[in-house]
């Protein structure tokens, strides 16, 4: 049997465009040349225009590598690629984060071509991407999760003032990485949060703030999932922002997480409950605040992040699974599912 032939589709529109461009650097370097012939292919700009080589091979995170080259097609030739039977791909490697590769989009484009894809499915990925959907098909499924309400107007924003106790989180309804993120201290300031999320979205999203400890778990598998270890997140700042998520250094993490036997059991529950709820596949993250009154779940990534300080490959490796098994395995699950 030959060598199988991966895409690793990275970069794309959204704002995460460089995060997706650190993880689909690390999945390459992961891919071991001689059991897959990897290339990457971004939808929208060719990957050098940052002045960095991509290849396969040498196991790392990020590294720069000079050879072999890398085929990489912008969007004009994206269907193009998948048309040519040279060049058309065993599986895709998805590893877009955001709008247009994590809200099933991409995954309904690669459906109608018959193409094996990792990950989540289009009906999951998009109820995941949106918060205020996932959280409604939470408490239809006893999932808790903080009260919250969705709006379209900043004019709005202060009504919601007289409902909800504050402090409060506004963030946009559909986006990762902390983008438009405000914790909400006084009433006055509801307009200006709702207002800056709707930068990045058309709605906004605006729920209780639960203070306690943040964690994060990795749920891995097919048919039968299985939890990997919870890691807490301790940021240095006030939370876990978007320079806290990627700033080497500007957040402890802690596996396992310190929590009671207790909660841990509670957390993985939990976790398993809003990862087949949301019908996810492949590997989801699903984090979780634990407070006094018990395991708050807050929303569900489906393509999480593959960096250097990204939280899945740290859970897979205290689980006794290396960052290349790793992508070994989601690789595995997307030619077993599809």
């Amino acid at each position: 049997m030959g060598k199988l032939k991966v895409a690793v589709l990275m970069g794309g529109r959204s704002e995460e465009r460089d995060i997706s461009l650190k993880t689909g650097r690390g999945i390459l370097n992961a891919l071991d040349p001689a059991r897959y012939d990897a290339y990457a292919l971004d939808t929208v700009a060719e990957l050098k225009e940052d002045g960095a080589e991509v290849a396969p091979g040498g196991g790392g995170d990020t590294a720069s590598v000079s050879t072999p080259p890398v085929f990489v097609a912008p969007q004009r030739s994206l269907l193009e690629v998948m048309g040519r039977p040279a060049e058309r791909p065993d599986v895709v490697f998805i590893a877009l984060h955001g709008k247009y590769g994590e809200d099933g989009t991409v995954q309904g484009m690669l459906e109608l071509l018959g193409v094996p894809y990792t990950g989540s499915g289009v009906l999951a990925s998009a109820l995941a991407m949106n918060k205020a959907m996932s959280k409604r098909l939470f408490a239809a499924e006893d999932i808790p999760t903080p009260p919250f309400v969705a709006l379209d107007d900043p004019e709005k924003a202060p009504f919601v003032g007289n409902y909800f106790a504050l402090p409060l989180v506004v963030k946009p309804n559909q986006q990762g990485s902390s983008f438009g993120m405000t914790i909400v201290q006084h009433k006055s300031e509801l307009k200006a949060a709702v207002a800056k999320a709707l930068e990045f979205d058309r709605e906004a999203l605006i729920e209780k703030f639960i203070p306690g400890r943040e964690i994060t778990a990795a749920v891995l598998g097919g048919k039968d999932p299985q939890v990997l270890p919870l890691i807490e997140i301790a940021p240095k700042r006030n939370f876990y922002d978007f320079e806290a998520k990627y700033t080497p250094g500007a957040t402890e993490f802690h596996i396992p997480a310190r929590i009671t036997a207790e909660e841990r059991r509670a957390a993985e529950e939990i976790a398993l409950k809003a990862h087949r709820a949301l019908g996810c596949a492949g590997v989801s993250r699903v984090d979780m605040m634990v407070a006094d009154d018990g395991i708050w779940a807050l929303e569900v990534n489906t393509i999480p992040g593959m960096t250097a300080t990204s939280l899945v490959p740290k859970a897979a490796a205290a689980a006794g699974l290396p960052y290349a098994q790793l992508c070994d395995r989601l690789i595995q699950l997307a030619l077993e599912d599809r």
